[in-house]
């Protein structure tokens, strides 16, 4: 079976699978990014969360909790209010958490190129975190994420360890932090759109895509000092930080089968 024949086939297994979240659903704010995704051929998502706030009571080994092994006393898509948190710390009798997790993403894509063009989007939306992963069998999966989360323990052994006055700042911190992520997930979006429409229009004119990206192999003019190494320890420096060349697509040949690759 070829490469293509294959994807086609995990994309509609995958596609066809109940949806096994906790929710049992696409989170609102994602739904439309979710479908745009999977209607193009290249592309299907396997997981998705739009971004939440909850908190976990368990226990606790290093501030470190295991969701699977917790409480889930409140979770919510939306910004939270005080009165909600301080009734769900009620019912804590271990460690409990304050959490916010940003928007994640998990697409798999039918070709590296594809998760690259992906991975470029996600970047320039704000999530910096993103990346990409190669299996063992040939699987491209982009990751899209960012590191603008929150943690906070808030109770111990079922005692309350803050004042509620601080429980206000953080759920300011907390609301702030989702609003920017929604603002994040509608630039994806139109990034998205963007990068779609760019790439069929340099697959409808191919003369177009060769004098828009010419294999990427432009290189920045030396200026002659430097070339006579005149150039100063800071220019050279910055010189090789940024490489002289600009790598693109067409320098990526081939990985290994089991390689995972970070962007």
């Amino acid at each position: 079976m070829d490469r293509s024949a294959e994807f086609r086939r995990w994309k509609a297994q995958c596609l066809s699978k109940a949806d096994l979240s906790r929710k049992g659903s696409v989170d609102e704010d994602v739904v439309e990014l979710v479908q745009l995704l999977n209607a193009q051929e290249q592309f299907f998502t396997t997981s998705s969360c739009a971004g939440r706030i909850l908190i976990l009571d368990g226990g606790i080994n290093g501030f470190e909790i295991q969701k699977k092994n917790c409480c889930w006393l409140l979770v919510t898509h939306k910004p939270c209010v005080k009165d909600d948190v301080i009734v769900a710390l009620k019912k804590a009798n271990g460690d409990a958490v304050l959490k916010f997790e940003p928007f994640v993403l998990h697409v798999q894509c039918r070709q590296l190129q594809d998760a690259q063009i992906l991975h470029s989007v996600a970047v320039d939306s704000g999530f910096r975190n993103s990346g990409i992963t190669v299996g063992k069998r040939g699987k491209t999966v982009l990751a899209v994420r960012s590191t603008h989360g929150l943690e906070v323990p808030l109770s111990h052994k079922g005692q309350l360890m803050v004042t509620e006055e601080y429980i206000d700042f953080l759920l300011n911190v907390a609301n702030q932090k989702m609003e920017e992520n929604k603002k994040r997930i509608g630039r994806f979006y139109n990034c998205l759109q963007r990068a779609l429409e760019r790439a069929a229009l340099s697959n409808s004119h191919p003369q177009i895509k060769e004098k828009s990206h010419p294999s990427y192999t432009h290189k920045k003019k030396r200026n002659p000092e430097k070339a006579d190494g005149k150039g100063t320890g800071e220019e050279n420096a910055e010189e090789l930080e940024n490489g002289g060349d600009h790598p693109g697509i067409d320098d990526v040949s081939t990985f290994p089968e089991d390689a995972n690759i970070w962007l």
